[in-house]
C-alpha cells in the first residue's frame, strides 16, 4: 500500500508533542455549557442566543457573557468548574457589544443605535451580588469593546460608529466618526460627568477623517491599546489624560503557501500580502501586545502579531498560524476566498513564571497557545474551542481558560451557543486526536471531512480514509499511521480520472481490494447528478472500474444512499444510509455485489427506532465472521441517543435479488460510542462515520467534521479496543 513517510513525519510529530517535550503542563477541555441553560424562564428553548465577549470575577468562581441576540448578559457560576451552572440572565433591552469586570460590579456596552448615521450607546454597570443596574451613561455612539485598568480606576469604550457594509461596498469614509470614552470608576461604577472623549481623527491614512475603534485594552501604567481595525491602524492612549501617546500603521504581513480560492479543494501554493487590520487587541506586558489580524474590509493577515508601543514589530507569525490550523484538521475551505481561519481574539494569562498567549481562531474554531518568551513565542498545543470563539478569559488563580463561541446554529438543527472551560495540568494534551505531516514541499497535508476508514490487513495501525463532498474536487484516500497519538495522516492519494481529480463523487466508504488497490463506495444524489455507483481505483489513486446501480434499485432512490463498502471473498457489501422508497420504515439494505457472477442482492438490516430526527448506517467492515455496521442517529450534543457499533454474522447474510421479499438480518450490539464522543468534554456530534479493524484485531473510529462548514472543525479519531 501506498506510504512513504519520512523526514516529514518527524515534523508532525514535533508538532504534536510540542507541549510534552517542552512543557510538561498543558491545556485540556474539561467542560461545555449551552447557553440555552441561561434562556430565561418560560422561552422557547429555539430562541438564539450567544456567548460573545467574557469575563471573570475575581474569585474566578464566575462568568459574565454578552449576549447580543437576546439582549443582556448572562451569568455562569464555575465554582466547580468541571460542573457549570447557569447563574441566571439579565436583560439590558439593547445590544450588548461587550463586557469588563471589576472587585464590585460588571459593566457593559450597549448599542441602542437607531440606524448607521444615528448610533448610540450606553455604558450600564450592574452589580455582582444582585445584577440590578446601579449606573448609566450616555456614550454618544454605538460602543464596541469594554475594558477596565488593573487598578479599577479606569474603564475605556471603544465607540466604533461601525460603517453600512452594504453601502458604497462597505468603503470609507461613513460618517459619524468613531472616538474612544474613558470614564473614572468609583467603586466599580463610572462617573458619568466626567467622561473623556478621545479625537481619533487624523491618525490613519486609510479612513483619516472616518476612525472606526474596535478593542481597546489596559497595561499596567494605564495606558490604553486602541485598535482601528477598518482603519488598519493602532493608537496609544494616556488613559489620565485622555492624551494620545503615539500612533501608527498596523502595516502588512506578506503570506506564502496558502489557499486562496473556495473551490471545494485544498492548494496551498499562492502568496499575497495583506493588511493587517487588527481586530482583539492585549497587553503582554507593560511595552509589547499582541493582536489578533482577522481583516475586515480590504484585509485580514490570517494570524498575529507582536508588536511594541513604539510601532515595532516584534513578531509576525505570517502563515505558520495557518499551517498549525491545516495539519489540525481545521482550515476552512469556505474562507479561502476571504480571510482564511480568521483569528479574531486574544487572551493572555500569567499562569505560575509563565505567561501564555491564545489565539483564537474564528473561523477554523480553533485556539492556538503560545508560550512567550519576549521574542517569538514558543508554539505549545491546538485546542478545540467550539464553534466561532469570539473571546476568551484567563483565570489563572485556577488554572483555567475559557472561551467564550458566539455561532448559534438553531435554524440549521446545528450545535448551540456555548462557553468552553479549559484547565492547565501535568495531563497529556487531548487534542487533536489525528493530525497530518508535511508533504515534500514543506506544507502540512490538508484534510478534513473523512467520511470512511478501512484497514490494511497486512500492517497494525496502518489504515486508509476517504473524504466526502465537501471536497467534490478533490476526492482523497488518506494513509494513517494510528501508532502514534495522535494519529498522523502520512499521505494523500488523489482520486482520478484519466489522470485528473475525479469529479461526481460522494466518497463515504472504502475497502482494501486485497491487491494494493481500493473499493470506493460513493452515495449519489440526482438533484446534483452524483450517481450511486462502486469504483476501483489503482495504487495511484486512477479509476479503473466503476460498477452503477442496478436499474432496478435506483428506480427507488433517495439521497441517503451508501455510507460503507466493505469486501468478503468475491463479494462486495454495501450499507445504504437509510430507508429507500421500496423499503419497509425501519429496515435499511445492506447490499451485495458478486464480482465474479457480476450479480446484485440484498438483506434488511433493522434500525434502531429513533427518539428525534431519523436513524441510518454510516459505516461497515468485515472482520472473520462478522460484519461491524455502525447505526447512528442525525442528533448531536444532549439529543444525541443511538452512536453505536453491531455486528451481524457472515452466516446470517443470505442475500435475496433485489426486487424480491428480502431477508431481516439479525445484529448484535457491541458498542456504545457516546462515551468516547463525550470523552473530550465537547458537543456530541453527530457524525462518526469510520471504523475500521486492523491486522491485530485493534478497532478505530473517526468523525466527519464537515469541512469545518457550521461544525467545530473537530475530528474525533479514537481506538475502540480489541474485538
Amino acid at each position: 500500500m501506498f506510504n512513504h513517510p519520512g523526514k516529514h513525519t518527524l515534523i508532525a510529530l514535533a508538532l504534536a508533542s510540542a507541549a510534552m517535550t517542552t512543557h510538561a503542563d498543558t491545556f485540556n477541555r474539561i467542560a461545555t455549557f449551552a447557553n440555552i441553560h441561561n434562556l430565561p424562564a418560560g422561552s422557547d428553548v429555539a430562541t438564539e442566543t450567544s456567548a460573545e465577549i467574557i469575563a471573570a470575577t475575581q474569585d474566578g468562581k464566575s462568568l459574565v457573557y454578552s449576549d447580543s441576540p437576546l439582549g443582556g448578559l448572562g451569568f455562569i457560576d464555575i465554582k466547580n468548574a468541571s460542573m457549570p451552572k447557569p447563574g441566571g440572565f439579565v436583560s439590558l433591552n439593547g445590544e450588548p457589544t461587550s463586557v469588563a469586570v471589576t472587585a464590585t460590579t460588571v459593566l457593559a456596552g450597549i448599542n441602542t443605535s437607531e440606524s448607521y448615521i444615528k448610533p448610540s450607546g450606553k455604558l450600564v454597570s450592574l452589580s455582582l451580588n444582585d445584577h440590578k443596574i446601579i449606573a448609566s451613561c450616555d456614550l454618544g455612539g454605538q460602543p464596541d469593546s469594554v475594558a477596565v485598568s488593573k487598578d479599577e480606576k479606569y474603564v475605556a469604550i471603544a465607540i466604533e460608529n461601525e460603517r453600512d457594509e452594504d453601502l458604497n461596498d462597505g468603503a470609507l469614509p461613513q460618517l459619524p466618526a468613531g472616538f474612544l470614552t474613558i470614564y473614572p470608576l468609583e467603586n466599580g461604577n463610572p462617573v458619568c460627568s466626567k467622561m473623556k472623549k478621545v479625537n481619533m481623527t487624523g491618525m490613519a491614512t486609510i479612513g483619516a477623517d472616518d476612525p472606526e475603534p474596535e478593542f481597546v485594552d489596559f497595561n499596567e501604567n494605564n495606558e490604553i491599546v486602541v485598535t482601528l481595525q477598518e482603519n488598519n491602524h493602532i493608537a496609544i492612549v494616556n488613559a489620565e489624560t485622555g492624551t494620545v501617546i503615539n500612533h501608527f500603521s498596523a502595516g502588512s504581513a506578506k503570506l506564502t503557501m496558502i489557499d486562496t480560492k473556495k473551490d471545494k479543494a485544498f492548494d496551498f501554493s499562492q502568496s499575497q500580502t495583506r493588511l493587517r487590520e487588527p481586530d482583539s487587541v492585549k497587553w503582554i506586558d507593560n511595552d509589547r501586545f499582541v493582536t489578533a489580524n482577522e481583516g475586515d474590509f480590504q484585509g485580514g493577515a490570517r494570524g498575529f502579531t507582536i508588536f511594541h508601543k513604539n510601532g515595532e514589530v516584534i513578531y509576525e507569525s505570517g502563515s505558520d498560524f495557518e499551517h498549525k490550523v491545516i495539519a489540525t484538521g481545521h482550515y476552512p475551505d469556505k474562507r479561502s476566498g476571504k480571510k482564511g481561519n480568521e483569528p479574531e481574539g486574544v487572551a493572555i494569562g500569567k499562569f505560575g513564571k509563565e505567561t501564555y498567549i491564545f489565539i483564537l481562531s474564528e473561523r477554523a474554531s480553533l485556539i492556538g497557545v503560545y508560550r512567550d518568551t519576549g521574542k517569538a513565542p514558543e508554539f505549545i498545543q491546538m485546542l478545540p474551542s467550539g464553534i466561532a470563539p469570539e473571546s476568551a478569559v484567563t483565570i489563572p488563580s485556577r488554572n483555567l481558560l475559557i472561551s467564550a463561541n458566539e455561532k448559534d446554529l438553531i435554524e440549521d438543527k446545528g450545535p448551540r451557543a456555548h462557553v468552553m472551560i479549559y484547565e492547565l495540568s501535568d495531563k497529556t494534551a487531548a487534542y487533536p486526536q489525528i493530525m497530518s505531516q508535511h508533504d515534500d514541499k514543506g506544507m502540512p497535508i490538508g484534510w478534513g471531512a473523512l467520511s470512511g476508514l478501512a484497514a490494511d490487513p497486512k500492517k497494525a495501525g496502518h489504515l486508509f480514509a476517504v473524504n466526502d463532498s465537501f471536497y467534490a474536487n478533490q476526492p482523497t484516500i488518506f494513509s494513517i499511521d494510528a501508532t502514534h497519538k495522535p494519529a498522523i495522516i502520512t499521505e494523500a492519494l488523489k482520486v482520478t480520472r484519466n489522470g485528473k481529480p475525479a469529479k461526481k463523487l460522494d466518497l463515504e466508504g472504502i475497502s482494501i481490494d486485497g491487491d494494493n488497490g481500493f473499493w470506493l463506495a460513493s452515495e449519489g444524489n440526482a438533484k446534483k447528478k452524483v450517481p450511486h455507483a462502486i469504483y476501483h481505483v489503482d495504487t495511484q489513486g486512477e479509476i479503473d472500474q466503476t460498477i452503477d446501480f442496478p436499474k432496478s434499485l435506483l428506480a427507488h432512490q433517495k439521497r441517503f444512499g451508501a455510507e460503507g463498502i466493505t469486501q468478503v471473498g468475491d463479494t462486495l457489501w454495501v450499507a445504504i444510509q437509510r430507508e429507500w422508497a421500496d423499503d419497509p420504515k425501519g429496515l435499511v439494505k445492506l447490499l451485495s455485489y458478486d464480482l465474479k457472477t457480476k450479480q446484485w442482492g440484498a438483506v434488511h438490516y433493522p434500525l434502531e427506532k429513533a427518539q428525534t430526527g431519523w436513524v441510518g448506517l454510516s459505516e461497515v467492515t468485515a472482520y472473520n465472521d462478522s460484519l461491524y455496521i455502525i447505526e447512528r442517529d442525525n442528533q448531536l450534543d444532549e439529543n444525541a441517543k443511538i452512536k453505536q457499533l453491531y455486528k451481524v454474522s457472515l452466516d446470517d447474510l443470505k442475500p435475496a435479488p433485489i426486487g424480491s421479499t428480502l431477508p431481516i438480518v439479525k445484529k448484535e450490539l457491541v458498542k456504545n460510542f457516546i462515551p468516547n464522543l463525550k470523552s473530550l468534554n465537547g458537543y456530541v456530534t453527530d457524525k462518526i462515520e469510520g471504523f475500521a479493524i486492523d491486522a491485530s484485531g485493534h478497532a478505530y473510529a473517526v468523525t466527519d467534521n464537515d469541512g469545518v462548514d457550521d461544525s467545530s472543525g473537530e475530528t474525533l479519531f479514537f481506538s475502540a479496543g480489541k474485538l
